[in-house]
């Protein structure tokens, strides 16, 4: 089954050791058996791919049944069919991998936290302390410059991590241990994908 990806929980960071007794810190995500919900084909719907649904919701309706649903591309070759599982077995140990999720929402944020802006003196009378100081150029353009690093909303963002590597598997847990952090709080949608 050539599957290229799968959903799974985030649950916590741990570490582990190798052989070398060295400490490597790893991401642990909990990756249920997917449910292959739809396949879809070149002829029907114009290119192959396959939709995973992920956390079966306790009261289904008629059109939601999952909490999570994610689209991937497939190359056709008809050995996936709509009610299959994916498992964590599709992935093998130190293989690299694509990690997308969503980062932890910070809310509206000041641009010494958000851009890393230095801040001004604090004594002798200064009142320039955590503003971002001028923002204008000169009477030409007459105007601030799009993309101007200003104060606002921070987090909240999708963070695609490329050339992670797969330290640990579980196959009966279901669980998966991704070396360093991933993006997004406890219990969040974390997608991964082969390279």
């Amino acid at each position: 089954m050539d599957m290229p990806g799968i959903l799974g929980k985030k649950i916590g960071m741990t570490r582990v050791y190798n052989d070398e007794g060295r400490v490597i810190p790893l991401t642990v995500v909990q990756c249920l058996p997917n449910m292959v919900v739809q396949v879809k084909t070149a002829e029907k719907d114009g290119y192959p791919a396959v939709v995973l649904g992920f956390e079966a919701l306790k009261k289904p309706t008629k059109n939601k049944k999952f909490r999570h649903l994610r689209e991937f591309r497939i190359t056709e070759d008809g050995s996936l069919k709509a009610g299959d599982e994916v498992k964590v077995d599709i992935f093998e140990d130190n293989e690299q991998v694509k990690i997308t999720s969503v980062s932890k929402g910070k809310g509206f944020q000041g641009v010494i936290k958000r851009h890393n802006f230095s801040r001004g003196p604090e004594t002798h009378g200064s009142h320039h302390h955590r503003e971002p100081g001028s923002i204008g150029a000169c009477a030409r353009p007459g105007r601030v410059h799009k993309g101007k690093k200003m104060p606002g909303r921070m987090g909240c963002d999708q963070v695609t991590l490329k050339n992670v590597e797969i330290v640990y598997r579980d196959p009966e847990k279901n669980l998966i241990g991704i070396k360093g952090p991933v993006a997004g709080a406890k219990g969040s949608l974390v997608i991964i994908r082969k390279k």
